[in-house]
């Protein structure tokens, strides 16, 4: 609720002022839940909700609300995540990462953890002059894990 929160205090004055960048981090798992993290994607679900309805305040202004969907990240509770689901009680970190893509992944592309640096990149992108024409997406980086086109 703290990025709900925080988009709602910031967007009026957004929209005094005419010009605005609201960017959610969302989740590939916010429209294509795994089954072993459901709660987090109803999480996810949620925001992608919440981000499209702001967003629609913002017709016919200069402020945009968009959402961005990374895939599994290389992240520090990505680390525990992957010992605690690799089939091997030892796994190295590698290991346990090509066996979750090989197991719970296998419709990704990259087949490997994104780069938090990956994410930041279309961030930097989003909330940039050049995005203005981007406004209520929900814009995928998740290495291709999702198969539908829309």
């Amino acid at each position: 609720m703290s990025s709900v929160r925080l988009a709602r205090h910031y967007l009026r004055g957004m929209l005094e002022r005419n010009f605005g960048r609201i960017i959610f981090i969302s989740s590939e798992s916010g429209i294509m839940t795994p089954p072993e993290m459901i709660h987090y994607g109803l999480t996810k679900s949620a925001q992608l909700a919440v981000a499209r309805g702001l967003a629609e305040l913002t017709k016919g202004t200069k402020v945009t609300v968009n959402s961005i969907l990374p895939g599994p990240t290389m992240s520090e509770g990505i680390v525990d995540f992957l010992g605690s689901i690799s089939s091997k009680a030892e796994a190295s970190l590698a290991e346990a990462e090509k066996e979750f893509f090989e197991k719970h992944r296998s419709s990704s592309l990259l087949q490997r953890l994104i780069d938090p640096r990956e994410i930041a990149n279309l961030a930097a992108f989003i909330a940039s002059p050049l995005s203005s024409a981007t406004n209520g997406a929900a814009l995928r980086a998740e290495g291709g894990l999702v198969r539908t086109i829309y």
